[in-house]
C-alpha cells in the first residue's frame, strides 16, 4: 500500500483508473482539483507483489468546525471489490490518513449493489458500519437510487429500440419542431447557468454558483466534461452537462426554460448524449439519481418516470459505509448535520 506522491503516480493511478471496469469520475484527480480548496485529496493505492496498482481509494479531507477533520469518498473504492485482501490494504490506508489528519470518521459512498452480500461481509469484517435507510435525495451527499442504462457494444437502434414509444416519438418532434443541438463552450455556461436558475426556482432546489461550473470546465473540460445546448429559432432553451470518464458517461446536470418546453428538448438533449456515449464505446450511461421512494404522489416522481422512460435500470446502491475513528465525536457531528439540513428545508419552504 501506498499513496500519490509524485507526478509519476498521479499519471500511474490516471491510468489505473481510465482503465478500469469500476472507474468513476469522482475518484479522479480532476474531480479532486475541483474540490479544492475545501476538500484536501490524498489517494491510497493497494498494489500486488509487483507493486502494480491493483486497487484506489481518493479520499477528500475537510476540516469541520467545532468537530475536527472528516474523511469522505464519493463512488470508491476502484478495485475487485469482492477481494478482501485490496480492501484491508485500501482500509489501513485510511486509518493511517485518519491519523495523519486526526480524522473523526470516514465516510464511503460506493456505487456498488444494495443486494451484495459478499461486499458487506467483506466491510464489516474490516471494521466498516453500513447505513442503508436512505430513501431520498436529503438522505445522502450521493444519490443512493439511479438509473442507468447498458450500453456496452450496442448500435444507436438497438439502444433507441429499448426506449419507450412515447420517448422516441418526443425525440423526433423535437427535431421536427426546429429544436437543434450543440456542444457549447466555457463561455455558454453563462447561458447554461441562467437557465439552470430558471430550473431551480421552478422545481425548488439550490443553484450551485456559475462560478463553480466554469471551475468544473476548467478541471474537467472539454476531454471528460462538455456543455450541450439546445436552442429554437437561435434562443438557447435548455442544457445539460455530461461527465465522460473511463468506460461510463453520467448526465450531471440540466437546465430548462419554462419556455418551449412543449417542444421536447429534454428528450433530444438526452439522446445526443447517449449518441456521444455509443460513440466513445462506453458501458454504461448513467442517469444519476432518482428518489427511492417509488410513489407517483412523490414531488420527485416525474424525474423518475422520465429516465425510466429510456428503457434504463433502476438500481439502488448500498448507500453509505463508514468507520468512526471517534464514536461519540462523529455522533455529535451526525446530529448536528442533520439538524442543519432540516433548518435549511424549512427555511427553503418559508421563502417559497
Amino acid at each position: 500500500m501506498r499513496f500519490i506522491d509524485s507526478e509519476e503516480s498521479k499519471k500511474e493511478y490516471k491510468k489505473f483508473l481510465e482503465g478500469h471496469d469500476r472507474c468513476n469520475f469522482q475518484q479522479s484527480l480532476e474531480w479532486a482539483e475541483l474540490k479544492k480548496p475545501n476538500w484536501k485529496p490524498e489517494v491510497i493505492l493497494a498494489e500486488d507483489e509487483d507493486g502494480n496498482i491493483v486497487g484506489s481509494l481518493c479520499v477528500l479531507i475537510r476540516k469541520m468546525p467545532i468537530f475536527g477533520n472528516i474523511m469522505y469518498s464519493s463512488r470508491g473504492p476502484v478495485c475487485d471489490i469482492h477481494d478482501i485482501s485490496v480492501m484491508k490494504q485500501l482500509t489501513d490506508g485510511a486509518k493511517e490518513l485518519a491519523k495523519k489528519y486526526k480524522a473523526i470518521v470516514l465516510r464511503i459512498e460506493p456505487d456498488i449493489l444494495s443486494s451484495d452480500e459478499t461486499f458487506r461481509d467483506i466491510v464489516t469484517n474490516l471494521g466498516y458500519k453500513i447505513k442503508d435507510d436512505a430513501k431520498d435525495f436529503k438522505d445522502e451527499i450521493q444519490p443512493r437510487y439511479v438509473f442507468r442504462l447498458d450500453i456496452k457494444e450496442k448500435t444507436e437502434e438497438e439502444v433507441m429500440k429499448g426506449f419507450k414509444q412515447k420517448w422516441r416519438y418526443n425525440i423526433r418532434l423535437a427535431g421536427r419542431k426546429g429544436v437543434t443541438v450543440k456542444e457549447g463552450t466555457r463561455e455558454d455556461l453563462k447561458d447554461f447557468h441562467r437557465i439552470m436558475i430558471e430550473t431551480g426556482k421552478r422545481d425548488g432546489f439550490i443553484i450551485r454558483p456559475l462560478e463553480y461550473f466554469e471551475k468544473m470546465y476548467d478541471c474537467l473540460g472539454p476531454e471528460h466534461m462538455k456543455v450541450l445546448m439546445a436552442y429554437y429559432d437561435g434562443k438557447p432553451i435548455s442544457g445539460v452537462i455530461p461527465i465522460f470518464y473511463g468506460n461510463k458517461t453520467w448526465y450531471l446536470y440540466g437546465a430548462s426554460s419554462n419556455e418551449h418546453r412543449n417542444l421536447m428538448p429534454n428528450y433530444l438533449l438526452q439522446w445526443e448524449m447517449i449518441k456521444m456515449a455509443i460513440a466513445r464505446k462506453d458501458d454504461v450511461y448513467d442517469f444519476r439519481g432518482v428518489s427511492g421512494v417509488v410513489d407517483e404522489n412523490h414531488p420527485q416522481y416525474g424525474l423518475y418516470r422520465f429516465k425510466q422512460g429510456f428503457g434504463a435500470t433502476f438500481t439502488e446502491f448500498i448507500g453509505e459505509i463508514y468507520i468512526p475513528y471517534k464514536p461519540l465525536t462523529y455522533k455529535l457531528y451526525r446530529f448536528s448535520e442533520k439538524a442543519f439540513r432540516t433548518i435549511r428545508q424549512i427555511k427553503r419552504k418559508l421563502t417559497k
